[in-house]
């Protein structure tokens, strides 16, 4: 029971609380003049600006070849194993050739890349022939990227381009690469052209089949004074910021704008450090009368 009354304490002090802050609330607003706008201010800041374009695809090796027995039988033994590192014309399994009365070597099945043994499909005993996988090796210190990138982007894409690769194995990780391929056409019916990220993958985080996010960067500018991107407003055919000026009102400040991202937007108009409005834009006009919220 005493339990039973704590908690009951505990819900009526948190609903007292909430319901005090809603009141002041309440009451800030009534304290505003019916044509005063209650607004939220952020500085314009510099800062490292990346305008980019955000795609999906997926990781491959650079390097990537299945393995075929180059003679009809059994397998025999498998040498290699899923993980192990290889070299070209290395043996990776053994064939031996099914004849009644006729006694052959083992057959190597040689790998035909440097790598590392990606998958190994057969199991010793399997019946094989001539067109049966054996094995996967894979070179993997360098993985591409493959995109389809909309036909409308087209015309910012280029080979040596900057893209910033993320995989939802590693999500606080950025893998940087440049473009190495562009496909000459595009797809008839996705409207789409394919391009191939290469990625330098040393420490082998970046796996074949993983699925990739892609940033492709088509705009970037280091010290670039900026602000909030929902802090620029459109009107009467212009860009312009508004921030808070002498008396309570509100100056409406044209702006050049540069590269644009989500959450930032470069400008060119006002000086850094000063206040924009962020918030409470809506119907605001040059020489409303404000309140800027803290």
């Amino acid at each position: 029971m005493k339990n039973l009354t704590v908690i009951a304490l505990i819900i009526l002090t948190a609903s007292l609380a909430f319901t005090s802050c809603k009141n002041k609330e309440s009451e800030t607003l009534k304290a505003l003049e019916k044509d005063r706008f209650l607004v939220k201010t952020e500085k314009a800041q510099t800062r490292n600006l990346e305008e980019y374009i955000l795609l999906t695809g997926s990781v491959k090796a650079l390097d990537e070849a299945i393995l075929y027995p180059r003679t009809p039988g059994k397998l025999l033994r498998n040498i290699l194993n899923e993980g192990d590192p290889v070299k070209k014309d290395e043996t990776v399994a053994l064939v031996e050739r099914d004849e009644p009365g006729v006694v052959y070597e083992p057959s190597p099945v040689p790998s035909t890349l440097d790598g590392v043994i990606g998958r190994i499909y057969q199991d010793i005993g399997a019946d094989v022939n001539t067109r049966t996988p054996i094995a996967m090796v894979v070179n993997q210190s360098r993985v591409r990227v493959a995109v389809d990138v909309p036909e409308k982007y087209i015309g910012k894409v280029f080979q040596g381009q900057t893209a910033r690769i993320k995989v939802d194995a590693f999500p606080d990780r950025y893998f940087t690469g440049k473009v190495y391929r562009v496909s000459p056409v595009v797809d008839a019916r996705s409207r789409n052209t394919l391009i191939e990220v290469l990625v330098d993958n040393a420490d082998g985080r970046l796996k074949s089949g993983m699925f990739a996010e892609a940033r492709l960067i088509v705009a970037s500018r280091g010290a670039a004074l900026s602000v909030p991107a929902g802090a620029v407003v459109d009107q009467d055919g212009g860009e312009f910021v508004f921030v808070p000026a002498g008396g309570g009102l509100a100056a409406r400040v044209p702006v050049k704008t540069g590269i644009k991202t989500s959450e930032y937007t470069q400008v060119a108009g006002v000086k850094e450090g000063a206040d924009v409005i962020t918030f409470g834009l809506y119907g605001l006009k040059d020489g409303s009368k404000i309140k800027v919220q803290n």
